[in-house]
């Protein structure tokens, strides 16, 4: 049952992850864009450790902060996009203390919706949408965690490898054309981070 514990133990282990791939994410992002990515996600992850302790307990108000949480601490274009993708979720789970995991799926798709409004991206367009709609569609009819964690995680790896070889076709990244084939967006590689964080230590 995804609840307020659930939730803040799950974002820790992402913060703290995040400080370690935040090097890899920056060399990547370089190649393609700012080269700040990583700096993006660990400020974003220390401003949301100071929130665990205090979270609400209805998981949509906690997500909100979450949010805004992270929008503050970075002005870049992933971070306000992740905060959108989050008040995508806080919004289905308003009022709400606990979750089935079996809504996953539905979270992550209105994470993608709201997110592909807000950036003009569509999928196929090799963006972390693409991403975050490999593993909403690897977590529809699973409702345990870890099933859905290794499920979503190789089709995340299948959608990073089928598309590596395609130019961006969006953002920043697109200005670099041919030399962008052969190169993971670096969303797509933030996201599948995200993901393998989530395995309890």
């Amino acid at each position: 049952m995804l609840d307020r514990a659930a939730l803040a133990a799950g974002l820790a282990r992402i913060a703290d992850h995040m400080e370690q791939a935040a090097e890899e994410l920056n060399a990547l992002d370089g190649q393609l864009g700012d080269g700040d990515l990583g700096v993006t996600l660990v400020r974003g992850g220390r401003a949301v450790r100071e929130l665990l302790p205090a979270l609400p307990e209805d998981l949509g108000q906690a997500l909100m902060q979450v949010a805004t949480a992270f929008t503050r601490s970075s002005g870049s274009s992933f971070g306000t996009l992740t905060a959108t993708g989050l008040l995508a979720a806080a919004k289905a789970l308003k009022g709400r203390d606990r979750a089935d995991w079996s809504e996953i799926a539905a979270l992550l798709d209105a994470a993608r919706d709201a997110m592909q409004a807000r950036g003009k991206a569509a999928l196929g367009d090799k963006t972390v949408l693409d991403a975050l709609d490999a593993a909403a569609r690897a977590a529809e009819g699973r409702a345990e965690p870890a099933a859905i964690q290794a499920a979503a995680l190789a089709a995340v790896d299948a959608t990073m490898d089928r598309m590596r070889p395609q130019p961006a076709r969006i953002g920043r990244a697109r200005i670099f054309g041919a030399k962008s084939e052969g190169l993971d967006d670096p969303g797509m590689r933030a996201f599948r981070h995200m993901l393998a964080a989530l395995t309890p230590p």
